[in-house]
């Protein structure tokens, strides 16, 4: 009898899962520390060489004390200039003196440093890069202190003052001085605060007790509703990523964290879904209820937050978007599987329209994110990939390619209404087929490539026997071009895949900037590659119209078993392929 949770938990998965997806954007859309609009046409233009538009928008935002913004700008800028340096240079040129300039440097100096260290736990950094860390750090100092003087009355240098004394261990005067003069010019900045926590936390430089204590009391000064009444929850993320409630012996009654989680439901619920505003706060808040074992709430906030990930707190556990994504599908298994399978339901969401309709492909600034789409090309024989995706139980149309490959599509027009989706169906399925393409490569020695649109961006994925060896995007937004070095290594893992010779022309097709599609189509061209079919990126299913195409239709595991040794008795004694539906 103690098996029986066991026993039933997979049809309650399979039963409730897609339930659990409802108002939740599909992975493809979710983006870590998305910058809005005046931050991305900024960054754009910064890449392609010109550095008035970041200038004026960071002057805006000096005029205007818009101190949040501020602070996200410089740090988005610095990111950026951590790679593409010509349009700062310039700016220094034209404008030496420029405050604004002055603060963006500031932060790349920090940002440089911590490049060097890495996010991880000082046991997994070498004695190397802690001197390399620190050497950076010392000889940033003059740049520190001269953003703070060009800059009176602005919090932001002060915070960054803050990183930096805690990246060097400055004593405790240090930074108390930092976080008094930081306080002075805006006594509720999220952005100062938030530094202040990691420094005092038990990790760095203070305790528990005292990193709770602080993080309170300013969320108690906050004005009502301020973003600031959620720090302790950062405070909970430091202490959390090392303590779960029944964990054992806690240094902090679990009590005091369940309280600040409750503090930040109840605030968080004073935002609107995907609220820029409180990106932050439910990112913390999701790891919290997580880690205090509250899924179906966690759920309810991964839903709030939309497509707007943070880099923290999931940067702690590693790559924060990967982090992101596997933990909003652990919160779904964990809420399916805990759903009775006959008179249970998946908690609807909290928010929606009139209709109850999914807003899943909602945007973190609301506007709607069209489908997304994609195909596949399979370097085999059509024979070879039927026999391949009949694993995935999945209904998919194939067609030839020339060169002997196969393109493949995922067909739901042609599953009969209502037809019950098996568990790879239900877990796999919603990868989409990118997912898949992982599944029906596994054991394979031919790749896969597959294209994906979604919205106006273009990705592409290889897989080579089940594994995701290389991803490359092209976003509309010439703002996300990637680094030179980004770009070859991208182009040496494909070209090595089809074995083509010099990838350097591939390179300078990855970092296109213009027209996505073409840019695809170039790609397959430079890998010699046939082009996806006309109709990709305008019809959900462009294999449909190819002349040739065929269906594999979703079959059961144990009949897709069945065929698929029956297609190899075959083949042994030279019979014919077995029709397709």
């Amino acid at each position: 009898m103690g098996n029986l949770p066991g026993i039933f938990a997979t049809p309650r998965i399979l039963r409730h899962f897609r339930a659990t997806g409802e108002h939740m954007p599909p992975d493809g859309a979710v983006e870590v520390d998305a910058p809005d609009s005046a931050l991305r046409a900024a960054l754009a233009a910064a890449r392609s060489g010109d550095w008035e538009p970041t200038a004026e928008l960071m002057a805006r935002t000096r005029t205007t004390r818009d101190w949040d913004r501020r602070n996200r700008y410089s740090a988005g800028l610095a990111e950026l200039a951590l790679h593409h340096t010509g349009w700062l240079d310039d700016w220094h040129r034209k404008r030496p003196g420029d405050p604004d300039l002055a603060l963006v440097a500031a932060q790349l100096e920090i940002s440089r440093a911590w490049e060097i260290r890495t996010a991880a736990r000082a046991r997994h950094v070498s004695q190397e890069q802690f001197q390399a860390f620190r050497v950076v750090l010392r000889d940033a100092e003059p740049v520190l202190r001269t953003a703070a003087d060009l800059n009176p009355g602005d919090p932001v240098p002060w915070r960054i003052l803050i990183a930096h004394a805690m990246g060097l261990g400055a004593p405790r005067p240090v930074f108390d001085e930092y976080l008094a003069r930081g306080r002075e010019a805006d006594p509720h900045h999220m952005g100062l605060h938030r530094s202040a926590v990691q420094y005092l936390a038990q990790k760095w430089y203070g305790s528990h007790e005292e990193m709770f204590g602080f993080a309170e009391s300013a969320a108690a000064a906050a004005p009502e509703g301020s973003p600031l009444r959620g720090l302790p929850l950062h405070a909970v993320t430091e202490y959390a990523v090392e303590h779960e409630a029944g964990s054992g012996r806690s240094p902090v009654d679990w009590s005091r964290i369940e309280g600040h989680v409750e503090a930040g439901l109840n605030l968080s619920a004073g935002y609107e879904p995907g609220d820029r505003r409180a990106s932050d706060l439910r990112n913390h808040l999701a790891l919290g209820l997580i880690r205090s074992r509250r899924e179906a709430e966690a759920l309810e906030v991964f839903r709030l937050i939309g497509t707007d990930a943070r880099t923290f707190p999931w940067a702690y556990l590693g790559d924060p978007r990967e982090i992101f994504l596997l933990m909003r599908r652990g919160v779904r298994v964990h809420v399916a599987r805990r759903t009775p399978y006959f008179g249970g339901s998946v908690p609807a969401p909290a928010f929606g329209d009139a209709t109850g309709a999914a807003t899943s492909t909602a945007s973190a600034d609301g506007a709607a994110r069209p489908a997304s789409m994609a195909v596949a090309l399979a370097g085999a024989p059509l024979r070879d990939v039927r026999e391949a995706i009949l694993i995935t139980g999945t209904t998919m149309r194939l067609a030839p390619a020339r060169r002997g490959g196969t393109f493949v599509e995922i067909a739901p027009s042609a599953d009969p209404p209502g037809r019950r989706k098996g568990v790879r169906g239900t877990l796999l399925g919603e990868g989409g087929l990118p997912g898949l393409a992982g599944t029906f490569s596994r054991g394979e020695t031919w790749p896969v490539l597959v294209a994906v649109k979604e919205g106006a961006d273009y990705t592409l994925h290889l897989y080579c026997d089940g594994r995701l060896v290389a991803a490359h995007a092209w976003w509309a937004d010439p703002a996300e071009m990637p680094t030179q070095e980004e770009a070859a290594e991208r182009a040496a893992t494909l070209a090595a895949a089809y074995g083509t010779s010099d990838p350097r022309p591939l390179t300078a097709i990855l970092r296109g900037t213009g027209d996505p599609r073409q840019h695809l189509d170039e790609a397959f061209v430079a890998l010699g590659l046939p082009s996806p079919p006309a109709g990709f990126g305008h019809h959900p299913e462009p294999l449909a119209k190819v002349p040739g195409a065929q269906l594999v239709e979703r079959r059961s595991f144990f009949r897709a078993i069945k065929e698929t040794l029956a297609s190899e008795s075959d083949g042994a004694s030279g019979g014919e392929l077995p029709p397709l539906s």
